[in-house]
């Protein structure tokens, strides 16, 4: 004599779930997003702190120095130009004026055209000057804070995707 056993369980729950995390991974078009807007918030904090990705203080310009108010911030344009894109694969933020390059790393600028550069000084004068050196003032970057915070991120939307 044999004896047959059959158990049926509805796994259309855990299908649901399963589902919806290969969906998150997928299309994981609202994660980058939130990445991306993390990105520019943390980047645009920085300017208000006056600090590196690494937590160094930036060298302040003459304008600070001079009239108060923050290094990088005397008209906002740098500031205000950080933007954020994201896709399906990809997170960015970062800025798109002429002189963000020279900010982020750095440099000499010389002239082009004439002999010397000239400029206004902070306290109202003029200056010409053969080159002009623009200390690096990092504001582009991850650190451990933010790293962490992106996982927080991914961690979240994987959690919403597989809750009940």
């Amino acid at each position: 004599m044999s004896v047959t056993y059959r158990i049926e369980y509805d796994d259309s729950a855990v299908q649901a779930v399963l589902n919806r995390l290969i969906a998150t991974g997928q299309s994981p078009r609202d994660v980058m997003q939130e990445i991306a807007a993390y990105g520019e918030n943390s980047t645009q904090r920085r300017f208000a702190d006056g600090q590196a990705p690494d937590g160094t203080s930036w060298k302040p310009s003459w304008r600070a120095m001079d009239k108060g108010g923050k290094t990088l911030i005397d008209s906002s344009r740098l500031l205000g130009s950080i933007t954020g894109d994201s896709g399906d694969d990809f997170a960015e933020w970062g800025s798109n004026v002429i002189y963000a390059a020279i900010h982020q790393f750095g440099g000499e600028i010389r002239p082009k055209s004439k002999k010397a550069l000239f400029f206004r000084t902070p306290s109202g004068g003029g200056r010409s000057m053969k080159k002009v050196t623009i200390p690096a003032r990092p504001y582009l970057g991850i650190n451990q804070k933010d790293e962490e915070n992106i996982i927080d991120i991914v961690n979240r939307h994987l959690a919403e995707a597989v809750a009940i």
